[in-house]
């Protein structure tokens, strides 16, 4: 299983230091981080996506999610992600639709 935290800045320039601020005393937890905003130079957008793989105490990414979401126009959600496991016997089968070709 995996755990991601995802968080979302609404206002990018007034409310990332105060994220970093939150992630950097949590920050053995996190195990891989993805920042993602639109734009470029002068075309970069106020709006920023963080993608954060978690380990560790469920507890404490909880509390970590809780913080962050305090924090004005931010919001987080915890996501598990778990594959599931097929049996050794069992095939797997992919389901094609056949479609028709106009004339």
């Amino acid at each position: 299983m995996k755990t991601i935290l995802l968080i979302l800045i609404g206002k990018r320039k007034q409310a990332a230091v105060q994220v970093q601020k939150v992630l950097t005393g949590w920050g053995c937890m996190i195990k891989t981080r993805l920042g993602i905003h639109d734009g470029v130079l002068e075309n970069c957008s106020d709006e920023g996506l963080l993608i954060l793989e978690l380990v560790g105490d469920r507890k404490k990414m909880e509390e970590l999610a809780r913080k962050v979401s305090l924090i004005k126009d931010v919001a987080a959600q915890l996501v598990d992600l778990t594959v599931l496991e097929t049996k050794k016997n069992e095939k797997k089968t992919k389901s094609v639709k056949k479609t028709e070709q106009p004339n």
